[in-house]
């Protein structure tokens, strides 16, 4: 009797996470191969659109422009990340354990708010650019170049380096780093011939990562990229209908594909790289006993070098987008005490969808974030000691939406929402945004709820079994209570990915449904700088609010 509840509690799950990531999936592919939008009652079966877009130079352009910045991001952000992890772990470094919530911050951080800040900052008339050309006559930097662009995406993505290379130094034995130090290696030759070569797996696993996100790379080119129509896949996708100036979802379809063709196997790439890893690194010893690796000197070197490269990826643009919401413009020749105003948030009030936007967001961040958690406990206790080939599969279904960047998987849904006659009322609400963002992030949640349900020992829930609970009563009875602190924290980081957001809603953006990230991409499209910046601080600050809540209460950033 008690097994019947179960089995259909875990079919369940499994029937509508399915349902959930593949129904999407299955109708860009299913448009891919049509010669209209799929509600066209013209549409016929064709791969015109294929042929469409293979033969466009944009395309082209767009693919190799994308592996490049790609290709460079990895090669910045791999070994700076590692190195920096070295630092932070192995090292006595001063100040760790201030700066290390600082590294993260460009995790948290909307890229595109990012982008905005660099362009206020450092463009052409940016704040510091113009003080540089005042005191040197000229500008020594071009920030609208793919040089740049590649530049400042490698710094911003290396603490997703950091935090896989950090976890597996934490997790590794120093009896090697110990046998090289009374050799009298030195920090650094201990670092190169030691330390990193002993995560390598993990190192990899970063690489793939941070190549596989120069795929999804979407605020920094569009905003960095534009003015000198540096296109990637995903902004030639989003300006692909002004090609024909009528939807083309048959040809968006295309890239869609295109692109997920190139992530999947680089998303399952990561899994077995991953499991290489924490094989490699599940040998512990006194690691965490051992006093840190002296730098004498160049500790403060080390220091600095970390405080340089906060300044480079979080200060300069932070400082940057929030003092041009203090002034009414910017320039040669203006005097910072001249300009100052509040007008830029008191314009805030007079649009009624920012301000709706601004209550979304937290909305969906602080409700849609619980109720996506929920979802995602739901999930992850349907396999939670299940050992069956169901499992293995759960484990690749929920990897399926990590393939598709936020902007595309914003597309599918909406077109999902356009294909099944009675989701489409759904579509103007918030109910699109919340579903688009929860399958988006999908794995991320349940790695962090898995990782709460690893700590949880077989004892109690054995116990209860033994006095004739059922495996349901288990669950809710012992299981959940041990992992609700684990859930809170889970709900305070996927809060701050809700809130960053920005790509996933752009397609589903609307009266009703408008949230700060998507209506900052709108926004900046029709030029609106000033509310562009009041708003991006506005997000800012929403960040940063979780921030200090989650490390108030001693939540891991990373999960």
């Amino acid at each position: 009797m008690p097994i019947v509840p179960i089995v259909v509690y875990r079919f369940l799950v499994i029937g509508i996470t399915t349902l959930a990531v593949a129904m999407p999936l299955s109708l860009v592919i299913y448009q891919s191969f049509l010669t209209a939008p799929f509600f066209d009652h013209s549409a016929k079966a064709s791969f015109a659109a294929y042929s469409f877009v293979f033969a466009d130079d944009d395309f082209w352009q767009a693919f190799w422009t994308t592996i490049t910045i790609a290709g460079g991001m990895a090669a910045i952000a791999v070994p700076l990340g590692a190195l920096l992890a070295f630092l932070m772990v192995r090292t006595d470094v001063p100040g760790k354990r201030y700066l290390e919530p600082l590294l993260l911050i460009p995790i948290f951080v909307s890229a595109v708010v990012i982008a905005f800040g660099y362009v206020v900052a450092v463009g052409p008339v940016g704040i510091f650019s113009t003080m540089a050309k005042d005191l040197l006559g000229f500008v020594p930097w071009n920030l609208y170049s793919l040089f740049s662009l590649i530049v400042i995406a490698g710094l911003t993505h290396v603490p997703h380096v950091y935090l896989y290379s950090a976890a597996a130094l934490r997790g590794l034995s120093t009896d090697l780093e110990e046998a090289a130090r009374v050799s009298g290696a030195n920090p650094f030759q201990v670092a190169i011939n030691v330390s990193l070569p002993m995560i390598l797996p993990a190192i990899l696993f970063a690489g793939v990562l941070v190549f596989f996100l120069g795929f999804e790379l979407f605020g920094l080119p569009l905003v960095l990229g534009d003015p000198q129509d540096v296109l990637v896949l995903s902004t030639y996708l989003y300006k692909l209908t002004n090609k024909l100036g009528v939807p083309s979802y048959q040809l968006m379809a295309v890239v869609v594909v295109v692109i997920i063709a190139v992530t999947a196997p680089l998303v399952f790439m990561q899994r077995l790289l991953l499991r290489q890893a924490q094989r490699y690194v599940s040998v512990r010893g006194k690691g965490l006993k051992t006093q840190p690796l002296r730098l004498h000197g160049w500790r403060w070197f080390a220091f600095a070098a970390i405080t340089l490269w906060l300044i480079i990826t979080v200060v300069v643009p932070l400082f940057g987008i929030t003092l041009r919401s203090f002034v009414v413009s910017w320039g040669e020749g203006v005097k910072l005490l001249d300009v100052l105003t509040l007008d830029h948030y008191r314009e805030l009030l007079d649009y009624p969808n920012v301000i709706r936007g601004i209550v979304n967001t937290f909305g969906i961040g602080v409700i849609g974030g619980a109720i996506a958690v929920a979802c995602y406990t739901a999930i992850a206790l349907a396999v939670h000691r299940w050992n069956s080939g169901w499992t293995r599969l759960v484990d690749y279904i929920v990897m399926v939406p990590r393939a598709m960047p936020g902007l595309i998987a914003g597309l599918a849904l909406l077109w999902v929402f356009l294909f099944v006659p009675f989701l489409s009322p759904l579509r103007s609400t918030m109910v699109s945004i919340w579903l688009a963002y929860t399958i988006v992030w999908l794995a991320y949640g349940m790695r962090l709820v898995s990782g709460t349900l690893l700590q949880v020992g077989p004892e109690l829930e054995e116990a209860a079994r033994v006095s004739g609970a059922s495996d349901l009563r288990v669950k809710r009875d012992v299981t959940l209570p041990l992992i609700k602190y684990g859930m809170l924290a889970s709900w305070l980081l996927i809060f701050l990915i809700f809130v960053r957001e920005y790509s996933t809603g752009i397609y589903l953006l609307g009266p009703g449904t408008e949230v700060i990230g998507s209506l900052l991409v709108s926004l900046w499209g029709t030029g609106a700088i000033d509310l562009v910046s009041a708003l991006s601080v506005v997000n800012v600050v929403m960040i940063g609010a979780g921030l200090a809540v989650a490390i108030r209460l001693g939540v891991r950033l990373h999960g």
